[in-house]
């Protein structure tokens, strides 16, 4: 049977409000009548019940973690690192599924039904207005993955996209590619968008070097597959910026069914560095996204904003580096 507040009280000595204050963050409480409590708590295996002290302290310590790209296996390493995050930090993290979801004010209106204490939304994908609309209805909001900007309206931390479009592009026209294309995820997402311009405007100074692009439908294995075969049908590019672990894998598996191999015939390199990227059987030449540091550096906001709400917005970009595999030919 569920131990009760009012059996500690009497195993302890003390009234029901003692016991409720033991348990309840900053309220006063002597040492001798906490260690009085805490001892008859061990003794009857009592737990205190985290939703009555929402009750006392106005705050559930929900926060709601929202994404809507639920079919790129990247997420999966970002949802474990969040969720242990927050819950080494005594918070209760509350998974929301937006995919498909295009009306923020919905969005808004689930969450506070939760009574979350704040929101992260984690997604490259969202536009910045979905974290705005949090923020306008003062929930504590920070976009992780989201847009770089140097005035945000919200707390963002992330990466340069566009750089590392850059960074995609230099390392094609290092490796001596004269055909070279980028292969990204939906055109509407913002990561996309962001990726293409920095590849675009990077190989705008390479006359010499033609230069397409083309886009998936998602940023996932079979949206990569089906436009890589697509691309197949054609004379394919020499190398391609994939703009995604995912897509990346999805477009090696349909060169693999061709008559083309890679790196010999076609090169490919993502953007993550996900951990399916260094299997053996994969390989991928890829741009590192330095995950763990960003959702680090999100909760750390997040905590932060619990106790200071009006928290002026600030943009906390890292940097990518190249990791060197085996799916671009080596520099000359």
């Amino acid at each position: 049977m569920v131990v009760t507040l009012k059996e500690v009280a009497e195993r302890a000595g003390v009234s029901r409000s003692a016991v409720s204050r033991t348990f309840t963050d900053g309220a006063s409480v002597s040492d001798k009548m906490r260690r009085k409590v805490e001892k008859a708590a061990r003794d009857l295996g009592y737990s205190p019940n985290a939703l009555a002290s929402s009750l006392t302290t106005g705050r559930t310590k929900l926060i709601g973690l929202v994404s809507n790209n639920f079919h790129n296996p990247i997420f999966l390493q970002v949802f474990d690192q969040f969720t242990r995050g927050l819950q080494e930090r005594d918070l209760r993290p509350l998974l929301v599924n937006l995919s498909n979801e295009t009306n923020p004010e919905a969005s808004v209106r689930m969450l506070r039904q939760y009574s979350v204490d704040g929101v992260v939304v984690a997604s490259s994908t969202l536009p910045p207005l979905f974290a705005k609309a949090f923020r306008e209805a003062d929930i504590p909001v920070v976009h992780s993955f989201g847009r770089s900007s140097s005035a945000p309206e919200v707390h963002v931390v992330g990466i340069d996209n566009v750089e590392c479009g850059r960074m995609a592009a230099r390392e094609l026209v290092r490796r001596g590619y004269k055909r070279v294309a980028f292969l990204g995820g939906p055109e509407v997402a913002t990561s996309t968008q962001d990726r293409f311009t920095g590849f675009m405007s990077e190989m705008a100074a390479h006359k010499d070097i033609k230069t397409t692009y083309s886009f998936a439908q998602a940023y996932s294995f079979q949206a990569g597959r089906r436009e890589m075969l697509r691309l197949l049908k054609d004379t394919p590019a020499e190398a391609y910026f994939c703009g995604d672990d995912v897509l990346s894998i999805g477009a090696l598996s349909a060169i693999e069914d061709s008559a083309y191999s890679c790196p010999q015939d076609i090169g490919i390199i993502g953007l993550n560095d996900m951990e399916m990227a260094q299997w053996e059987s994969i390989n991928l030449t890829t741009i590192h996204q330095p995950i763990r540091e960003i959702i680090n550096s999100s909760i750390e906001l997040m905590v932060a904003m619990l106790d200071t709400p009006n928290r002026y917005p600030e943009a906390r970009i890292f940097p990518c580096s190249v990791v060197e595999r085996g799916t671009l030919r080596p520099a000359p």
